[in-house]
């Protein structure tokens, strides 16, 4: 009798090439392949391809479904095996290293063709999980298909160059020259591109599009959530995505570390999955602590111009839009906020450690420090100077404040103060009474909420304040006063309240009653 032994199983205890290639748990891999139909499971003419393969680790537990469900089709496992792993599963490694490694996690030998391999009708010792080196295609100090640094991948042949061929082509059919009738994997998350402070830019977006041109009848990928609402470059994909109706189900992880154990994704992670003939809404199912929290709902996800992950959020959401006061619609939160940079100043930048010297100074507040400039060195929005402000901070720095709080506490400034690019100024005022109210309405756990629709990451740019309701400023703003403005029942203040910390500290009136 064959002997396929994948047991212990190695493959649930790798270390993570790096954050942004990370291998599939089993068990996670094991998940997302329940959400394709059963019936592939005995159908001996379906293909899989596993574009973008490190641990094997989705062909493996595919094979292992095949292997069960086409027993009755093939009673000799020997020849089962061979037309499961000869017929029916490919893969495209990322390295060379991890196209060994699936080989050994699928094969059982690092050679489909040795005496040791579980499969008997290979040739060649590749197998049908194929890896050649490929080079990025320069066009100027970037490559045409990922955008990937030629300072920084244009490297010798002793280095990876992270060229992935699966996009690195302008027709991915002809790498099999066949048709796939599943095509499934995790992707590489981004590619370092060179700029401020070794930023990255994503190139898991571009894997699902190359995966799409292909037309598989199911396309299923794990990917960073980002998509979501933000990301450098994603604003085309996130529009086709939030248009696509054949989008069946998204499975979503917002909790850090949960999906990836030990792997930082800000943002989370999620998965979907595509249905070539199905068109529709989408299946929205969140998880926490790698457990469903509640029951999926069905929505379209071009409901908004950003995905809402939370289906809780959605009744919150529908009521403060549709608020009329005077029979009039409130204005969004994110015409007030100023765009980066509102006094024309970056965040390393800082004037005098003393105002003495200067002939109209201004105190200018930046990233942890106080200084004085000079009010003629305010080049843009210098007609705000003499205002009252309410400053925010542009990012957040922590995970517990990204989960839980969302933004800074606000900073009330009085007039001949300004700031750097840390802040965004998020209202201005003539009168100490506005810039308080102003501040108390920020505070609130409302507010919070609202902007957490939108945020997904550190930077809380005026975009995150598009769900926010314009009030009044002619009243102080609670939590209970808003809830009642929009008439939020029990469960839905719970929700927001579970969901969103309070913001311990007082508001920051110290420039105010100097």
């Amino acid at each position: 009798m064959l002997e396929i032994n994948y047991n212990p199983d190695v493959l649930s205890c790798l270390a993570n090439l790096s954050n942004d290639e990370v291998f599939t748990p089993p068990e996670l891999a094991n998940e997302i392949l329940d959400q394709l139909p059963a019936s592939l499971w005995s159908d001996s003419g379906a293909t899989f391809l596993d574009p973008v393969t490190k641990s094997g680790v989705f062909l493996r537990e595919i094979a292992k479904r095949l292997i069960e469900g086409l027993k009755g089709e093939f009673p000799d496992e020997q020849e089962r095996v061979n037309h499961i792993f000869k017929n029916q599963l490919y893969g495209i490694a990322i390295t060379e290293l991890t196209a060994l490694l699936a080989r050994r996690s699928v094969y059982c030998s690092k050679s489909a063709n040795s005496p040791f391999s579980a499969c008997t009708d290979f040739d060649g010792p590749d197998g049908n999980i194929r890896f050649s080196r490929v080079e990025h295609t320069w066009d100027g100090n970037r490559c045409r298909y990922c955008g990937a640094s030629k300072s920084l991948m244009a490297r010798g042949d002793d280095l990876e160059t992270h060229a992935y061929k699966f996009i690195h082509t302008d027709k991915p059919e002809g790498l099999f020259d066949m048709k796939f009738d599943v095509i499934i994997g995790n992707p590489p998350y981004q590619l370092s591109d060179g700029g401020h402070n070794a930023s990255a830019s994503p190139i898991y977006h571009k894997f699902v599009e190359q995966a799409k041109k292909l037309n598989p009848s199911y396309l299923i990928m794990i990917i960073p959530a980002r998509w979501y609402s933000g990301g450098k470059g994603l604003d085309g994909f996130r529009a086709e995505m939030l248009a696509d109706k054949s989008i069946k189900k998204l499975v979503d992880y917002p909790k850090l570390y949960d999906a990836f154990p030990g792997v930082k994704i800000r943002g989370g992670v999620c998965y979907f999955l595509r249905d070539k003939n199905y068109q529709g809404p989408c299946a929205i199912q969140t998880m926490w602590d790698n457990l469903p929290l509640g029951d999926p709902m069905e929505r379209h996800l071009n409901q908004y111009d950003v995905l809402v992950r939370r289906n809780e959020a959605i009744s919150i959401l529908e009521k403060v839009k549709g608020f009329r006061e005077n029979g009039q619609r409130e204005g969004t939160y994110d015409t007030v906020v100023s765009s980066s940079k509102p006094f024309g100043f970056r965040t390393n930048f800082h004037g005098r450690a003393y105002r003495r010297g200067l002939a109209d100074p201004v105190k200018l507040y930046g990233s942890q420090k106080v200084s004085w400039i000079d009010r003629g060195q305010v080049q843009q929005n210098a007609e705000w100077i003499d205002q009252w402000k309410v400053l925010m901070s542009a990012v957040q720095g922590t995970s517990a404040a990204i989960e839980s709080k969302f933004l800074s506490a606000p900073k009330i400034i009085a007039p001949g103060e300004v700031c750097s690019e840390t802040y965004n100024v998020a209202g201005r005022f003539d009168d100490r009474e506005s810039v308080v109210r102003c501040a108390s309405y920020l505070k609130t756990r409302f507010v919070r909420f609202l902007v957490s629709l939108r945020k997904i990451s550190v930077h809380a740019s005026k975009d995150v304040y598009s769900f926010v309701p314009v009030v009044p400023f002619d009243r102080m703003w609670t939590d209970e006063a808003l809830y009642n403005r929009y008439g939020l029942t029990d469960a839905e203040i719970a929700y927001i309240e579970e969901t969103v910390a309070p913001i311990e500290l007082e508001l920051d009136l110290e420039s105010v009653d100097a």
